[in-house]
């Protein structure tokens, strides 16, 4: 198992983000490899706990979502099932706190799609959100989004 990850908060200077090695286990197993490899995503489930984020979970590809070389829709209801689930038996504590997804890059930064998606979804949130893509050769890009831009980690 990999070890956890662990950045500074941006908006928070005395904050982390923290995301479990198992988590990242999960992730890097939906790394593309070859060309007809499609994007793969879902959603990051965690705590947050004051100033820090902890991601604890993350949902994989459903049946109904789409999948292309080059694009992840995500679709299916149950990534939605699964975080009210982890949420009503956690007495509400753990949560969505962000997204994932993989690229077909070696390095991978955030297309124009991503950067317009994911504003629509910490705009209307009051505390940040954790955005993740995966690259090829396990390389990532993180990104923490609140007050209407997203400051990578």
């Amino acid at each position: 198992m990999r070890s956890a990850m662990i950045w500074t908060n941006p908006y928070e200077p005395n904050g982390k983000v923290l995301i479990e090695g198992v988590v990242i286990d999960l992730i890097s197993d939906y790394q593309q490899q070859g060309t007809s490899t499609p994007e793969a995503g879902g959603i990051f489930l965690g705590y947050r706990r004051g100033i820090h984020l902890h991601v604890v979970q993350a949902t994989t590809p459903q049946p109904k979502d789409r999948r292309t070389r080059y694009r992840f829709d995500r679709h299916d209801q149950h990534h939605q099932a699964i975080a009210t689930k982890e949420w009503m038996g956690s007495d509400g504590t753990i949560d969505y706190v962000g997204e994932w997804h993989t690229h077909p890059q070696m390095n991978p930064m955030p297309s124009a799609w991503d950067i317009s998606e994911w504003g629509k979804i910490h705009r209307n949130r009051e505390f940040p959100m954790i955005f993740l893509i995966v690259g090829l050769a396990e390389t990532i890009w993180v990104g923490v989004g609140g007050n209407n831009q997203i400051l990578r980690l």
